[in-house]
């Protein structure tokens, strides 16, 4: 049944394969079932309530994303997204959760029918080939970031912006020391090629933490899924034609555009999924699932889905096909009965698989052309960009940006896509907004 739905043998993998891949691109993402309630919560909603839509939503989306695009991506409610939902438009400009809920449903019909129009697709087809292997890159840099950032290897410095975190202090803070004994642990499986190596790392790094008190066991095992009562279908009308409304759907609608369009690319690339001309296979059916997903985690209670970066955990895993975003919309289901135990998976576990995913998004730069400056700034500036500003969308604006001008004022003005001048010009509103 599988091979007949997912083309197994046609994306050389395996039934095997494809589950495992599911499964580590679950793990190292099942820490927005925990975030996402946290954040949300800050802005009154329900925290039981949003634990249940963020689920559901994920495991929607997902299965969109499985089933109709069949390609190995996992989607869930995007962090960043998630944070300027509760603490700018609700806490920052004094809306209702209520009202913020009502932006997001608006922006997920608006991209159903940009998505329907091919404008979406138009977009990501625009973007220069040397870009979309800069973005892979740029997205490497960034999770692995992300995963020493949540593991507390790299801490805040108000002297240096970052700095190392106490790395030898293991009575102290052993959550650094045990993210990196994961990471070679989990690289030296890697190289002995070791089949599931990334997920018997998290497994490993979750193990080890609990005689060191960095796995938190669950004070109790309450299987029953919290009501979605509190939020569903909870939206506010009377400002849908407001400044602020236009303000924040702006917003929503152009960081998860580029989040989604640089994931989509980032790990296709590294997947070697690209086809001769630099497009993704059945990218409509990507886009549809990211809007389908958050109009329905609107109406459940959730802010925008989006694609996944942490899916490129399953694609070094092996997964290629629909199969592995099917075995993660499950385990999404599943995470509804059995939260306390995938909650306990800590961050210096997932932290190993973000960092060595993060090295092995780093091979498409070998297809860079770097010979000419016009494309090696850009790819530069794309790649530096995301873990600075701490966001995939800018590395994009930037990379594209300067690809314009500097194609521009070099008299190279004709490789230039009208599409490109037309998102360039979107860019400077978006910063002057």
């Amino acid at each position: 049944m599988f091979e007949k739905l997912f083309k197994l043998s046609e994306a050389k993998t395996s039934v095997r394969t494809e589950v495992l891949a599911g499964i580590t691109t679950f793990l190292t993402m099942a820490y927005i079932l925990a975030v996402n309630p946290d954040i949300l919560s800050a802005a009154g909603m329900d925290k039981g309530a949003v634990f249940t839509a963020t689920a559901l939503s994920a495991a929607i989306a997902t299965l969109v994303m499985a089933l109709w695009a069949k390609l190995p991506f996992a989607l869930a409610p995007g962090m960043g997204l998630n944070a300027f939902f509760a603490f700018s438009v609700c806490l920052g400009m004094g809306h209702s959760w209520q009202f913020a809920l009502t932006a997001v449903f608006l922006e997920g019909i608006i991209f159903l029918l940009l998505t329907a129009f091919n404008i979406r697709e138009l977009i990501v087809n625009a973007i220069p080939l040397n870009l979309k292997h800069a973005i892979s890159v740029g997205i490497g840099v960034f999770i692995a970031f992300i995963g020493l950032k949540n593991a507390g290897v790299i801490v805040d410095n108000p002297a240096t912006f970052v700095s190392l975190g106490d790395i030898a202090g293991i009575k102290e803070n052993p959550a650094p020391l045990l993210a990196l004994l994961t990471i070679v642990v989990t690289g030296a499986f890697l190289a002995l090629k070791i089949r599931g190596a990334i997920l018997i790392g998290i497994i490993l790094g979750t193990i080890a933490g609990i005689p060191l008190g960095v796995t938190m066991l669950p004070a109790s095992f309450d299987f029953t899924p919290p009501s979605l009562s509190p939020l569903f279908f909870k939206f506010e009308w009377k400002e849908i034609l407001s400044i602020d409304m236009a303000v924040v759907l702006f917003t929503f609608l152009f960081v998860d555009m580029f989040d989604t369009i640089g994931t989509l690319i980032g790990v296709s690339s590294k997947a070697d999924m690209l086809d001769k001309d630099g497009k993704i296979p059945n990218v409509k059916q990507a886009l549809f699932a990211d809007a389908i997903g958050t109009t329905a985690g609107a109406v459940l209670g959730t802010s925008t889905v989006t694609t996944y970066v942490e899916s490129a955990s399953g694609v070094a895993e092996g997964g290629r096909t629909g199969l592995t975003s099917l075995t993660t919309a499950v385990l999404f289901l599943l995470a509804l009965l059995l939260s306390p135990i995938f909650l306990m998976i800590p961050a210096a576990a997932t932290a190993a698989a973000l960092v060595v995913v993060g090295a092995m998004m780093m091979t498409p730069i070998k297809n860079v052309k770097l010979d000419d400056l016009t494309d090696t700034i850009p790819v530069f500036l794309t790649v530096i960009m995301m873990p600075l500003a701490f966001s995939i969308a800018e590395g994009i604006v930037f990379g594209m940006l300067s690809f314009v001008i500097l194609r521009v004022v070099s008299g190279r003005a004709k490789d230039v896509s009208p599409l490109m001048y037309a998102l360039s010009v979107l860019f400077v509103l978006k910063f002057i907004i």
